[in-house]
């Protein structure tokens, strides 16, 4: 496309070079000169007669005239300068127009383009990054199910790892997992001062992990330095895009929890129970000394691959939204238009939230629940984090239903959603009571603000971690 104040830009210096002063290439093209510099400003656009009249009398060819490169550095800074002032963003601020001056220098102006280059990356970061983050983790889920959740080159990395360190199987104790870190060229230092927005913390340089002193409560110690060491294996680098931060996640957290619940072992485990009719995700998780979600996961990465069941999992916070979800059996998820799950509201007679009204937290809560698309059987339970109770729930179609332990529940519910009347619509005499003398206030989720955290490393403080590690370099 024509670029009028490149154009502009070199007929002026065409211009100057021959000596012409305004007036004079005027006279000679049969223009005012104000007429001229409206043209060498970029303001107006020349007919391709005008054009041929310029060349010639300028003594270049058309083709050079229409030359998209800059005529020079400093004029490439000019133009570059006029572009920003005439875009959106510019005009929304409440600043003048800044005349572009030979007294202008070209450091002030390369300063301006960077605060206006800043400002427009984090303009499009607010507009943009929302949508892209529920693409990707809509794209991301859809991989997932074609494989099944299972990522077998993540299974070969994990044994030959455990191999090397001599682990045969079975629960992962946390000296073999310093081991692994030994084995890998690792020191491990627990530390007080951990920057507050980092779990760990790898000194690449000096064959350190930094890990906190404290863990939360109900943390695995395990988990921490498994994902530190996975990262590694894995070569996770800065992210070139949110597909890349949520791929990076999920691989990191899939090849920890392959080295806490190795696959040679656990499918022998499931194998045996399912031969049984008593598959249990509390079985797992207290066979492999795990935390009940890891175990969850670890279970969706088996089932389907190993023992040929098709299963669904959810983690819903006790708000009802949905953090976390996979499903490779038909389970009708709730979804935005884009078909992002994370964040949408779960069905209130589905079992991911009815468990939360149960009393026994100690027992796993299991319920069969009738929905459009068939009939579901789920198990769930309850967990205490520092976010609030989330519920865990694996579930399975009706017909696979018999290999599980909690398959004879009297629990039922049934669910018509996404047709609002089931459970997005207050009952009518209640809503004919209240709906014109309520204002409610949302709780408003972070994730609405920042679906992407910005830095190198998203949602770390990169200036802390490096201030941390200057420190410790000693």
């Amino acid at each position: 496309m024509l670029d009028s104040l490149t154009v502009g830009r070199r007929i002026r210096k065409l211009r100057t070079d021959r000596g012409f002063t305004l007036d004079e290439l005027g006279r000679e093209l049969g223009r005012a000169a104000s007429q001229v510099s409206v043209i060498e400003n970029g303001k107006r656009e020349l007919k391709l007669s005008e054009m041929q009249k310029l060349a010639r009398i300028l003594g270049v060819t058309v083709d050079q005239l229409l030359s998209p490169e800059a005529p020079s550095r400093r004029a490439a800074l000019e133009i570059a300068l006029e572009r920003a002032q005439r875009g959106p963003l510019y005009a929304s601020l409440p600043l003048p127009t800044l005349p572009v001056r030979k007294s202008l220098s070209d450091e002030a102006i390369e300063t301006i383009l960077g605060l206006h280059d800043e400002l427009q990356r984090l303009h499009r970061q607010r507009a943009a990054t929302p949508e892209e983050a529920r693409r990707a983790n809509t794209e991301l889920r859809r991989t997932m199910r074609t494989r099944n959740n299972y990522f077998g080159e993540l299974e070969k990395t994990a044994k030959s790892l455990l191999d090397a360190v001599g682990h045969a199987g079975g629960p992962l104790s946390q000296r073999v997992a310093s081991d692994l870190a030994t084995h890998l060229g690792f020191s491990l230092h627990f530390v007080p001062d951990l920057p507050g927005s980092t779990r760990s913390v790898t000194d690449l340089r000096n064959g350190r992990i930094y890990l906190p002193v404290g863990q939360a409560e109900g943390a695995d110690p395990r988990s921490t330095l498994l994902q530190a060491l996975a990262g590694h294996v894995l070569g996770v680098g800065e992210p070139k895009d949110y597909a890349d931060f949520l791929r990076q996640r999920v691989e990191t957290n899939y090849l920890a929890a392959a080295l806490m619940v190795p696959e040679h072992t656990a499918v022998e485990f499931l194998l045996s129970a399912k031969a049984k009719h008593e598959l249990s995700v509390e079985d797992l998780r207290d066979g492999f000394a795990v935390s009940y979600e890891t175990a969850a996961h670890r279970f969706t990465n088996l089932a389907t691959e190993h023992l040929g069941v098709s299963v669904h999992f959810l983690k819903v916070h006790e708000s009802g939204t949905i953090s976390k979800a996979y499903e490779n059996d038909h389970a009708a998820f709730p979804t935005d238009a884009l078909g992002a799950v994370e964040g949408q509201l779960v069905c209130r007679h589905w079992s991911a939230r009815r468990v939360f009204d149960v009393a026994d937290r100690f027992s796993p809560y299991h319920q069969y629940t009738d929905k459009p698309g068939g009939t579901y059987w789920c198990t769930s339970r309850i967990q205490a984090t520092s976010r609030g109770y989330f519920s865990v729930s694996v579930g399975t179609p009706f017909a696979t239903a018999k290999w599980f332990r909690g398959r004879d529940t009297a629990n039922r519910s049934t669910s018509t959603c996404p047709d609002e009347s089931c459970c997005r619509r207050a009952p009518a005499d209640l809503a004919s009571r209240w709906e014109k003398f309520s204002l409610p206030s949302a709780r408003l989720n972070s994730s609405l603000l920042a679906a992407m955290p910005t830095g190198m490393y998203p949602g770390v403080d990169s200036t802390e971690v490096f201030e941390f590690l200057e420190h410790h370099d000693r």
